[in-house]
This record gives C-alpha cells, sequence and structure tokens, in this order.
C-alpha cells in the first residue's frame, strides 16, 4: 500500500441500476476515507462494477477484469456478472472477492479484508447525496430491485431476484435530497418501473405528512412536487400507465415514457413470455397523445428472435410506421447463457438478424427525421450539458442522457452547465435538434 489513504480505481460498466449500485459502494468508500482514483496504476486496488445481460456486455466485463489483474491485480468483481461466480472465479482465480449485484456491504467487507480503512467512517465528510458518477445537474433514482417477469431472453431475475421495491417515503428522501442538493433531472429506474409497489400491496406510508401508496402513480405525483424534470424509465405498459399522463400533460412530470416494447408479433411476443397486443398498444398510444399531445415515447426492440418469420418482422414494421414512435433502439437477439430463449426452435441466422437490423434502424430514422423536423420554429426550454467550439450540447424534455438524441445549440454566450436555457429549434437531422438561444 502507498503512503496516505488507500486508493480505490473503481470501473462501472452496465446499465443505470448498476451505476446507482456503483455510486453507493463509492459513497461508501468515501466515507471511510478511501481515495477514488481514475486510473489502475494509481490504485491500491480495484473494483468492477460487471454487466451480465447480453453477450457483448458480458464480453466487455471479462475484458475490462482480465485488463485490471494484468495491469493491477488487486481486484474485486461485483455486479450482474458476479451472480455467475464459479464462472468468474474458475476464469480469475486469483480475484480477491466476487459478489452478485447490489451488494454494498458485500463489497465494503472485501474492501477491508485487503485494504483496512485508514480511520473512523465517523470522522469522514460526504455530501449528504452521496458521491455521484452522473453530472451535477441530473441523478438516477432506483425505486426497486429485481422483477417478477420471466422474459425468455433476460436472466436479470436470475441475477437480481425477484421485486423488492423501496418504501416510497425512503424514495421522496432521497429525491429530496438531490434537490437540495442542486440537481436538475431525476431519472426514475427500476427493472419494472410500473410495478412498484406490488410486492409489498402497495402499502401505505407518510412522506411529510402525506399518505402516500407505495404505488407507481403516487410516486409520480410526489414526485412531481418538486419542481425539477422527472423522467421515467423501463416502463411496462400495464394498464395503470394511463393514469401517469394526465400527470405529463399538467406539467407535473416529464411527458416521457420509455416502454421496451420487444416486438409487434403476438407469436413472437408469446415465445418472449412478454405482455402486449399490438392493436390494444396502437390505441392506448393514441388515447396517451389525445390527452398529451407533447408526449415522446422511446422504445427498444429485439430483432431476429428464435422462430421470427420475414412475416413477423413484417409485422414489427407496421407497428413502427404506425406508432411512430420518438425514440427506438434496436437489438438482435443474442442468446444469453442461461436463458430458456436459447432452447427455442429455429434460430435466426446472424446475416438475417443483421439484416433486419439496418432496415429496421432505416425505417425508424425516416420517422424519427420526419418527427424531429416539425420541431423546426419551435421555442423549447433546454438543459445544458457541455461546451463545444461552435457553442453547446443540450437535451430538451425528449432526451434523456446518453441513450437518445441531443439540441446542438450554437451561440457566443456564456451557457452554464446544469443551467435550463430557452433555445429556437432552426433545424435537424435523423436524430438531434439544431438552435439558437431565444432573444
Amino acid at each position: 500500500m502507498t503512503g496516505g489513504a488507500p486508493r480505490v480505481g473503481f470501473v462501472s460498466l452496465g446499465c443505470p441500476k448498476a451505476t446507482v449500485d456503483s455510486e453507493q459502494v463509492i459513497t461508501q468508500l468515501r466515507a471511510e476515507g478511501y481515495e477514488i482514483v481514475p486510473d489502475y496504476d494509481d490504485a491500491d486496488m480495484v473494483i468492477i462494477n460487471t454487466c451480465g445481460f447480453i453477450d457483448a456486455a458480458v464480453e466487455e466485463s471479462l475484458e475490462t477484469i482480465d485488463q485490471a489483474l494484468h495491469q493491477n491485480g488487486q481486484v474485486i468483481v461485483t455486479g450482474c456478472l458476479g451472480a455467475r461466480a464459479d464462472l468468474i472465479s474458475e476464469r480469475f482465480p486469483s480475484l480477491l472477492a466476487v459478489t452478485g449485484p447490489h451488494a454494498r456491504d458485500e463489497v465494503m467487507q472485501a474492501v477491508h479484508r485487503h485494504l483496512p480503512a485508514p480511520h473512523d467512517p465517523f470522522l469522514d465528510l460526504v455530501p449528504k447525496q452521496g458521491i455521484r458518477l452522473t453530472p451535477r445537474h441530473y441523478a438516477y433514482l432506483k425505486i426497486s430491485e429485481g422483477c417478477n417477469h420471466r422474459c425468455s431472453f433476460c436472466i436479470i431475475p436470475s441475477l437480481r431476484g425477484d421485486l423488492v421495491s423501496r418504501p416510497i417515503d425512503a424514495v421522496l428522501d432521497e429525491a429530496q435530497i438531490l434537490v437540495d442538493a442542486g440537481i436538475r433531472e431525476i431519472l426514475v429506474i427500476s427493472q419494472d418501473t410500473s410495478a412498484y409497489g406490488v410486492d409489498c400491496r402497495y402499502a401505505t406510508r407518510f412522506w411529510r405528512g402525506q399518505p402516500l401508496q407505495t404505488r407507481f402513480v403516487d410516486l409520480a405525483r410526489a414526485l412531481g412536487q418538486f419542481g425539477i424534470w422527472v423522467r421515467l424509465h423501463y416502463v411496462y405498459p400495464y394498464p395503470h400507465v394511463d393514469d401517469v399522463i394526465p400527470l405529463m400533460a399538467d406539467g407535473a412530470i416529464l411527458p416521457y415514457l420509455d416502454i421496451p416494447f420487444q416486438h409487434a408479433s403476438k407469436k413472437i411476443l408469446q415465445a418472449m413470455r412478454r405482455p402486449g397486443n399490438r392493436d390494444r398498444v396502437l390505441e392506448r398510444i393514441a388515447k396517451w397523445r389525445e390527452i398529451c399531445p407533447e408526449l415522446v415515447i422511446r422504445s427498444t426492440f429485439i430483432v431476429g428472435f428464435p422462430g421470427e418469420t420475414d412475416a413477423d418482422f413484417d409485422e414489427l414494421l407496421d407497428f413502427l410506421e404506425s406508432a411512430q414512435l420518438d425514440r427506438v433502439g434496436c437489438f438482435t437477439y443474442s442468446p444469453v447463457d442461461g436463458a430458456t430463449a436459447n432452447a427455442l426452435p429455429k434460430p435466426v441466422p446472424e446475416a438475417i438478424k443483421q439484416e433486419r437490423y439496418h432496415y429496421f434502424m432505416q425505417k425508424q430514422q425516416q420517422i424519427s427525421a420526419l418527427k424531429l423536423s416539425r420541431r423546426i420554429g419551435q421555442r423549447m426550454p433546454v438543459l445544458i450539458e457541455s461546451a463545444t467550439d461552435e457553442g453547446y450540447l443540450a437535451r430538451s424534455y425528449a432526451d434523456a442522457p446518453e441513450i437518445d438524441g441531443v439540441v446542438h445549440v450554437t451561440t457566443d454566450a456564456a451557457l452554464s452547465r446544469g443551467e435550463f436555457c430557452d433555445v429556437d429549434i432552426t433545424c435537424a437531422d435523423e436524430y438531434d435538434l439544431y438552435a439558437v438561444p431565444s432573444r
């Protein structure tokens, strides 16, 4: 160990839920006097929070572990891939410890064994909101762990377990701390956000004198009281999702829904063990847009799922045309180790998967370009993200960080990161908007 505070390198891979797990571990490390450093060479130990959802993520995690062991040697592995401890330990027997996801206490126990804390944590100072890996102006708010669904392509329940909702008063306490710290946007995340509270039978809790059920709609309404941007991610299209649309229309929360539809063919959805009826979904989307015309819908889809025929793919393209979704991501089916879908008959050849992926994305590019072109001439508030040579990158309410498009703001004026600015939209392409500050 080098002199001074023990130094820990930290690598966080995977989804925003893993990011929150990383933030919790880093917060505890800082609270106990550890220093967080950005590279392997300066670290006394490295912690890697892994992802194990799809093959590409597994490979990235394994490569990261291998690199950290070669460059540092003192490595703890946690996260979703860590739930497959036998696989990790067999391949990397020199690891200090391997834990599963959301395992802060287990990680800290391993850290204490191999790199003892320098002094009493009660004497250390950390921000009340904890250490965040996101910029100062936005933060992820995780409301639950695990998932009760058993989608055939997904192994998340085997990694993170069944749904466990956080008490609504604890969630709102954390939100209040974030707002007090200057956060301008909260992104609500979980594995199944609209199932929030079902595991505890929507138990009633009290927060600042308000009786609130541990329920998706109650949480959205309560978060709307803070007067900041509130963005909802990973929302299953249960019927009660309809109840949040008026909150969006009233401006309480952002008119933005992230709903992973995954497919549109009834046959494929059944094989995926996913809910969904194409015509009913289209009817609901139309109804939502009647109530809240500014609603932006983001979704993700899988092409090349086992058994997907040309007719199934055409049905998906037809849905895409009819739904006119604003933001869309697409993945080719990946046979994740342990997923039951791997045993399904009629796997789709890789070449056809790639062909369908590119055709799907070209179709969505056309839809996105048309929808964004309708923004030209509009005035919109944006959140400034970073400076560029021509001005600034920003996000509108329609843009979640890192996964959606951006707004390119051209100006010589001095704008501050994390501040709001009204802009006039002057141009658009397939994914991004271009604007100047409003006068």
